[in-house]
């Protein structure tokens, strides 16, 4: 139980971040008008997603910055903003397709649900949180701290809301160490295998539920996967293990360190805003939100889930919620009911142009 994250500055206090914001990077005006243009000199009428390819996309002055920002969030503090995106001068549309191109030269994005969507419109469309098959993307509720199924995720900012929807991370070098120091009674808990509820996303063969630890380590890195809402939901389902009283007590009382003043970070996504987060090295979660009456105003982000290149191992217990586990493999996702030959593809030509491992056995 002594390793340690193998960044140094992903393991930061929120006075850090406050006090330091080389983690935020912003396009001046001339890369700005760069990326409206790249975007519509690709766009075309019925294209879908998955035909469109990284050099259908010339980013031209603002590409520097935007590899800059991805940087940060994989190899340094864990998180990167990246500020002045065209917002004012691109469509919906046209703002989904940007957020799409920057993940082309980014890596292998993965589905993210039933629908083997590849990008997810964040948006309140009334779903229940807390129920069975509840995801927080489509709700305004407040949301747990969570990492979501993913190397590095991006959530890029179209409408703000009205009112709430504030974003939060925290590091889980710098939680976890804290949990550790104060509570070494309780570390046993977070080393024991926990199921997760799957929240009705299974494919063919997969069961409801997968299992791994809260904490796993692995060459010498500390890797934390923590979401208490799929935890509370896996409890429901006939056939899971309860946990007991202490166990309970460990989950919760992590669960309250997440929210400490000086480990929890807080901000609001502006329009133009992308919010790129290492998934191995934080959790995020959300406050409520409401949205005003004009539909054109309500709360919109652009989600994507991207597998990269220069990705480091994970734990071999990750399997049930990543596929492969390697260093540098195409990995992440949840495949979804339509996950189909156009799906493997599009994963097959990207991860042959980034040189990474694509497992054909992990997506038949």
């Amino acid at each position: 139980m002594q390793a340690e994250q193998t960044s140094h500055a992903a393991a930061w206090l929120s006075p850090e971040l406050a006090g330091d914001k080389s983690w935020i990077y912003s396009l001046d005006v001339g890369a700005s008008i760069d990326m409206a243009a790249a975007v519509r000199s690709a766009a075309q009428s019925g294209k879908q997603l998955l035909d469109y390819r990284k050099e259908d996309f010339n980013f031209a002055s603002a590409a520097p910055v935007i590899e800059q920002a991805f940087q940060q969030a994989k190899h340094g503090r864990g998180l990167a903003i990246l500020r002045n995106l065209p917002r004012g001068s691109l469509s919906e549309r046209e703002f989904e397709l940007m957020t799409w191109g920057i993940g082309l030269h980014q890596g292998v994005a993965r589905p993210q649900g039933k629908a083997s969507q590849y990008i997810s419109p964040v948006r309140d469309v009334g779903v229940d949180y807390r129920s069975a098959k509840g995801r927080g993307y489509s709700s305004n509720a407040e949301l747990d701290y969570h990492t979501d199924r993913a190397d590095v995720i991006v959530l890029s900012c179209y409408n703000k809301a009205e009112s709430g929807g504030k974003s939060m991370v925290v590091s889980t070098a710098a939680a976890f160490k804290r949990f550790a120091e104060r509570h070494p009674g309780l570390l046993e808990y977070m080393y024991r295998p926990i199921h997760f509820s799957r929240q009705g996303e299974m494919r063919s063969g997969e069961g409801p539920t997968f299992v791994h630890p809260v904490v796993t380590e692995v060459e010498g890195q500390r890797f934390v996967r923590w979401n208490r809402n799929r935890v509370m939901t896996a409890q429901e389902i006939p056939g899971v293990p309860r946990i007991e009283a202490d166990f309970w007590h460990a989950l919760d009382t992590f669960d309250a360190i997440l929210h400490e003043p000086d480990i929890e970070f807080s901000m609001y996504l502006q329009p133009g805003d992308m919010q790129i987060l290492n998934g191995n090295a934080t959790l995020h979660a959300r406050t409520n939100y409401m949205d005003g009456d004009d539909p054109l105003q309500k709360r919109l982000m652009f989600r994507l889930w991207l597998s990269t290149p220069d990705s480091g191992p994970v734990p071999e217990s990750w399997a049930g919620v990543y596929g492969a586990v390697e260093a540098g493999a195409v990995r992440g996702g949840i495949l979804g009911d339509h996950y189909d030959g156009n799906c493997r593809a599009f994963d097959q030509r990207q991860a042959q142009l980034f040189g990474m491992t694509y497992d054909a056995k992990l997506y038949g």
